[in-house]
C-alpha cells in the first residue's frame, strides 16, 4: 500500500535529518501522482532561524523538483512523539501555499500512530496570496 511505503519514508528521512542541538529528528515524505516520494528532514543550525524544518525541506525539494500542487497526494511527518506530531506555524504556511488545501497530511508519532488532517484543518483561516495587493 502507498500510504505505509509514505509513512515508512517519512519515519526514514527522520533518520537522515542534522539535529546536534535539539536532538529531535523529524522526517517527512511527499508522495507524487506518478508514485514518486519526496523525503525531508530538519536540519538545524547553531544560529537557530536558519534551521530548516522536515516539512519545508520535503516540499522546497518537491518544487525544485517541478512538482506542483496537483502533483502531491499526500504528505507525511514522523516525529519520536508520544502522541502525532504537531507541524509548526511556518510549516503550516508553506504548506498553504504549495499544497492543495484538501491534501491530506499524515502526523505519525514514534509508534506510527496517525492523526490524519488536511492543510486547511492544520491552518483554517489562512493567509495567503489573495490577501496581497494586486
Amino acid at each position: 500500500m502507498k500510504q505505509d511505503a509514505l509513512f515508512q519514508a517519512a519515519k526514514e528521512a527522520a533518520a537522515l535529518g542534522y539535529t546536534p542541538y535539539s536532538r529531535f529528528p523529524v522526517g517527512a515524505a511527499i508522495l507524487m501522482k506518478n508514485g514518486t516520494i519526496i523525503q525531508g528532514a530538519n536540519i538545524e543550525n547553531s544560529s537557530f532561524g536558519l534551521t530548516v524544518c522536515a516539512e519545508r525541506n520535503a516540499l522546497f525539494r518537491a518544487h525544485l523538483e517541478g512538482y506542483r500542487s496537483k502533483d502531491m497526494i499526500a504528505m507525511a511527518v514522523f516525529g519520536h512523539t508520544h502522541d502525532p506530531i504537531s507541524p509548526c506555524g511556518a510549516c503550516r504556511q508553506v504548506m498553504k501555499e504549495l499544497l492543495d488545501s484538501q491534501t491530506p497530511v499524515y502526523l505519525l508519532s514514534e509508534s506510527l500512530q496517525t492523526k490524519a488532517m488536511t492543510v486547511e484543518t492544520l491552518l483554517p483561516y489562512a493567509f495567503d496570496g489573495s490577501a496581497l495587493p494586486k
